[in-house]
Order: structure tokens, then sequence, then C-alpha cells
């Protein structure tokens, strides 16, 4: 009986498998509009980090009107955005996808901006449909903006499995309304094999660098600026199995180190370049590392690396979250790789207005000096626990008369405040632009470069009588091109805000960090282009937290791009709540020691082949780091020729995240790189 119910199920298999076989096949067509659309990523007209998801648009455009792109309306089609994207499984049994793309004529309708106020329709924006599949282009249409032509898509598809609908703007990160009008997919096959959306693939969260060993290994950057006469407070990183007995021979006379925490504090009284040695040791080894003090006056003769509360906390920071995120930069490691600064943004001050929450009263003691929210009891003891523990502190103000919160700032009370803060034991100023365009005088603008010099002049000309060394960086958004004039004498930035606010979605990070082109020959040692901070792990701008928005190869992009520009390196994110992967991604010392690097050039884009680019920076010893960046939507090989990097001969390749030598190559490099993801190398001549 068994062996006839065996005979029995082979069968009915079989059956089955020749029913299959002769399935009525046919052509037809499958309109794009009956995919789940829901499975169409779409950006965001607006609203922080991305929170507010938009759905794709079934016969209609993404704003709820009739399709119409050029003066004529279609029927039937998909309405959505720049940027957006649809993975579709075509399984190989598709033979064409055709349709009609274009901008839609209707103005995008976007929410209201930060401060409650209607937002205008932007101007027209060129943009571009993509098809992908399988891991090559298929398909790129002309630029089309609003009011252009429908223009024509016919794209052989035949045999390809995974096929991806891109729409992305020319240039920026925009959101513009998009359509692909009559999109329909041609299938020759059986009804059961027709094309199916599928979610984007999101990879792992994989953790490249090796851990550091248990012998003592010294980090951080081969130098730092102070003036003489200032407080010096410098924090020796070094990782390695504690307790590590640190050391440093020829310091200089006024400075002390602390032999169990590597804290070096004190004053230089001489203007002078001091040469040191550093000295880790413990019980599995022994580690050295030659340091300069650079007692001239001139700060941040590397990029800042540290912590700034806004992208974590908004304006519910306190001071028990800053002091969290002090102990945790230091539980977590961090501050064994460089990370020094715990910056506190806006949401210390008080308000003026009874409306507001923060509104306590006077927002200046009767003498004009500021006055903190109930949230900070006591700023001079905050900055005191940061110094105790070999941290930095810094502090958010602005030079017009309220923060972009509407808190009070600096307008005339400049020196007063900045006194303050020395007094509080500042080592950081973000002084940013908002409020000050309420004290323009009529006629005035901020496209106009005098007006937009003029409070960066006070406030550098009051910083320069604060016996303190304090940060300067100027927050306003990269108007007039800043980094033109941000270092420029009488304002002596030593850092410059280029763009908007940053959010956690790969169009906005992406959009900032690649459009820095060109803008490498303005930063130096000691001033330095910032795209803005860092948007990996738990953020949200207030009280509650989530995930960034970020996939794990988007953060590995992050960071790699942000070393290359030499960035300052300033996390957003809930660091006591950071995992393992999160930890490993801020400390790779060989990622951390490219940022650091002493000659202070930044990268620029040596080549750019469609979503595909190849950023280089020339580092102190001769070598090259280089990134290869895909910024399209599958894996793809990208390639870098030595002569594109100036370079003859053999080279030796590194990759910097894996800490792994790849070999020797004659005359170019390439690798596969995953979607929205990087390869980082140092190229050193053989």
């Amino acid at each position: 009986m068994k062996t006839f119910a065996r005979l029995g199920t082979l069968f009915v298999g079989a059956s089955a498998m020749l029913a299959a076989s002769f399935a009525p096949r046919q052509t037809f067509d499958v309109p794009l509009a009956s995919l789940d659309l829901g499975k169409m990523r779409v950006q965001p007209a607006g609203g922080r980090g991305g929170q507010t998801q938009t759905v794709a648009q079934a016969n209609k455009s993404i704003d709820g009107n009739p399709i119409r792109i050029g003066g004529k309306e279609f029927t039937s089609g998909v309405g959505t955005r720049a940027t957006s994207v649809l993975f579709v499984n075509l399984n190989g049994k598709a033979e064409r996808f055709s349709a009609m793309v274009g901008a839609d004529d209707n103005p995008m309708a976007l929410p209201p901006n930060a401060a409650g106020q209607p937002q205008a329709p932007p101007p027209p924006t060129p943009i571009v449909f993509r098809v992908v599949g399988d891991g090559r282009v298929i398909h790129v249409s002309k630029p089309v903006a609003r009011g252009d032509a429908a223009e024509p898509l016919d794209a052989d598809v035949h045999g390809i499995k995974t096929l991806v609908l891109q729409v992305k703007p020319v240039d920026g990160s925009r959101p513009v309304a998009a359509n692909w009008a009559d999109a329909k997919f041609t299938v020759n096959g059986s009804a059961d094999e027709a094309p199916v959306a599928i979610d984007i693939p999101i990879e792992p969260r994989t953790i490249l660098t090796p851990k550091p060993g248990p012998a003592p290994r010294i980090n951080g950057p081969s130098l730092t600026g102070v003036t003489p006469g200032h407080d010096v407070l410098y924090k020796i990183p070094a990782t390695g199995s504690r307790p590590i007995t640190y050391g440093a021979t020829n310091l200089p006379s006024g400075l002390t180190l602390d032999p169990s925490t590597g804290v070096i504090r004190g004053t230089i009284a001489s203007r002078g370049r001091y040469l040191v040695t550093f000295t880790a040791k413990n019980s599995a080894g022994a580690a050295s590392k030659p340091f300069t003090f650079i007692a001239e006056g001139q700060l941040a003769l590397t990029p800042a690396m540290g912590w700034n509360s806004w992208n974590a906390y908004g304006r519910a920071v306190s001071d028990s979250l800053a002091r969290a995120a002090a102990d945790a930069m230091i539980s977590k490691g961090l501050i064994d790789h460089g990370w020094t600064y715990v910056n506190l943004d806006d949401g210390w001050e008080r308000s003026a207005r009874d409306t507001d929450p923060l509104h306590e009263g006077p927002v200046r003691a009767d003498d004009g000096t500021i006055l903190t929210n109930k949230k900070f009891p006591d700023m001079k003891a905050l900055g005191d626990y940061m110094h105790s523990r070999g941290l930095k502190f810094g502090i958010y103000s602005g030079p017009g008369p309220t923060t972009c919160q509407r808190l009070e700032a600096s307008w005339q009370h400049e020196l007063q405040d900045f006194l303050t803060f020395a007094k509080w034991g500042v080592d950081y100023l973000k002084y940013d632009w908002c409020g000050y365009s309420s004290v323009l005088a009529p006629g005035e603008t901020n496209q106009q470069l005098p007006v937009l010099k003029r409070p960066y002049q006070v406030g550098r000309a009051a910083l320069n009588q604060v016996p303190r060394d304090i940060i300067y960086s100027l927050c306003q958004y990269g108007w007039g091109n800043v980094w033109e004039w941000g270092a420029e004498k009488g304002i002596e930035g030593n850092s410059w805000r280029t763009t908007g606010d940053i959010t956690d979605t790969w169009e906005s990070m992406a959009g900032i960090g690649f459009r820095q082109v060109g803008n490498s020959k303005y930063a130096s040692p000691g001033h330095w282009n910032d795209p803005d901070m860092l948007v990996i792990g738990k953020v949200g701008w207030g009280p509650r937290l989530r995930d960034s928005h970020l996939t794990p190869n988007e953060q590995y992009v992050h960071i790699t791009l942000w070393t290359l520009l030499a960035s300052p390196l300033l996390l957003g994110n809930d660091l006591t709540q950071m995992d393992d992967f999160e930890v490993n991604l801020v400390t790779n010392d060989e990622v951390l020691a490219v940022h650091q690097d002493a000659l202070g050039k930044p990268a620029d884009r040596v080549s750019k082949k469609d979503e595909l680019e190849v950023w280089a920076r020339p580092l102190a010893d001769g070598s090259l780091a280089v990134g290869l960046f895909n910024r399209d939507e599958m894996d793809m090989p990208v390639s870098v020729r030595w002569d594109e990097l100036g370079l003859k001969g053999k080279q030796k390749v590194r990759d910097l995240w894996r800490q792994k030598d790849l070999g020797t190559f004659d005359g170019e490099f390439s690798s596969v790189v995953p979607r929205h993801g990087t390869v980082f190398l140092k190229v050193t001549p053989q």
C-alpha cells in the first residue's frame, strides 16, 4: 500500500508539472498602475527626516489631480515624485516596458516650513527617468522639467529578472511631481507570470571593521592648535586593554599629564611649535606617537569630532541628557578614538514669549547676563563635568535677537555672552544666523554679501577679546557661497555650514554630500567646509527617538564621504543607545586617520559616470584616500584609473573599512560596489 501511495503522489506531481507546461502563453500588457504602488519608495515633500511617507498614485498625479504633462492629459499611469524608486520582479518574462514620462504640470504643493509659513512652489527642476535591470542601466531619459512635453520611453527588458524604475532630480534633492503616463509592461507568458512589485532590498547591518587588539594603539591627530596663555585640554586617545599608562616626553612647560587617564592640562606661555612623543603601555605591549602642540593661536587644525544635541533631542536637550552623552562617549570608547566635543544646540536658553514652555521670566539678569532655563541649573558645573572627563564643551547661540527656536540669542550682547560662555568653560560656539534677518535695515537682505558677513565680523571681534580658545562655527546654510569668505580676516571661521539642514534620508544626505564638488580649495587647516551633522543611529529632533532611515550601506557612505570632505564629524544620535554596528562605524581608526590627516586637504570628485562617482583626498604621507561610490539602485562595478588620480606605475591598495590589503594594481582598480554603498581605499605607491 505504501508503494502505491508513493506512486500516486509522483503521478499527481508530474501531472501538475505537465499542466503548467501547457498553460496558455500569450502576449499581454500589464499597466504599471496595477502593481502594488505601496512598494514604491517616494521622497516626502517635507517633514523632518521623512517621517511622513507618501504613496504613489494610480491613474492620477501625486497630489490627486489628473496626470498632465506638457499640456496633455493622460488617463492612465502613475503619479509620483522625484526622487522615487520601485523594484519589480519580472522573472525574465517581460519583453518591454514603455511609458510617456515627464514632470507634472501642476506645481507640487509643499507643507508649511518649520516656522509654520507656507512654502512657494519651487521653480521648474529638471528630472530624469531611469530604468535599471539586473545591475545594468537600460534607459535614462533626457532631463525634463515642468511644462516640457512628455518624453517617450521604450525599454527592452527581455530576460531581466529584477527591474528598477527610478525618478530623480538632475541636481539637488528638492522633490518634484513626476508621472509615468501610459506606463505598461509587455509580457510573453502566462497570466501568473505578470510583473510583481517587491520590497526594496535592505542589506544586513554588517560590521566591516575588526575590533582593536589588546596592545595599545595611539589614535587621533598628530597635532593640535592652541593659543599661548589660554587653557589647554587634550586627551591622548588610545585603544587597548585597560589599564593603560600614558606618558609624554618633551611636554611643554606649563602642561601636565595624568598618566592614568591620558589627559593633558595647563597652559603654554610662549608662542612656538612643541614636538612631543606620546606613549601608552599596558600588559600587552607599548606604543608611541609623535605629536606637535602648535601654540600660534590657530585652532581646529584638524576638523572637530564630537556630538551635537539637536538631531537627537531638539529643544528638549537638558543637563542630564548632555551628561549622559558625555558618559556614553567614554563608556562606548569613542573618546579613545578622538571623539572630543559634547555640544549643546538650541534649547538651553529662555524664551521671552509667555506662550513658550521655556518662558521662565526674564531672559537676562539685571546686568545683562544671559540666563539658562530650568533644564540647565548650573552651566559652569556642566562645563566642569565635561572637562573633568577629558571632553570639551560646546554651546549654541546666534547673532540675532532670537535663535531658530525663538529663544534668547546674542544680539547686542556679543562680548558679554562670549565672556559668559568662557566662564562656563565653553570650547566650541555654533553661531546660527536664525533671528538676524529681523534686525536688517530697510533695503537690506540676506542676499547681500556685506550683510551676510556683518554679524560674523561682529562675532569674531568679540571672540578675539575672550581669553579662551573657542572654535567658531558659522551656521548660515551656505548663503552667499560662505566657503569663499568664511576664513577671511575679520571673520576667521573655523568651519562654516555649506548647506541647509540635513535629514536622515538618502536623498538629503547624498544630495548634500555629493554636492560639495569644487569646495575643497576653500578649506584648509583651521577652516573647514561643514555639510551639517551626522544622521546615523537613534535620532528624532525631539524627545521621541527612532532609528535613522539611512540603510547600513548609506551610513557607510555618510561617514566615508564626510571623512573625505574633511568635514567636522558631529554625531547627532543618542549616544547611550549606540549598538555594536554604530560604534564600529565611528571608531575605525584608519578611517578616522584620514579625517584627521595633518595635510588638511579635502577630497574632490575625480570622475562621475551616471550614478557612479570616485572622490580622492591627498594625505600627508603622499598616499591618496579614494572613495568609490555607487549612488545607483543595484550593485555596480566602479573603477578608477591611476591617471585619473595623477598616479603612475603600480600602486598598493588597502580597504580602509575592512583594514585589509587588497594587493598591488597596475593602471587601475575596480570593485563591485553595493547599492547606495561605498568602497573606501588607501592608494600608496609601491
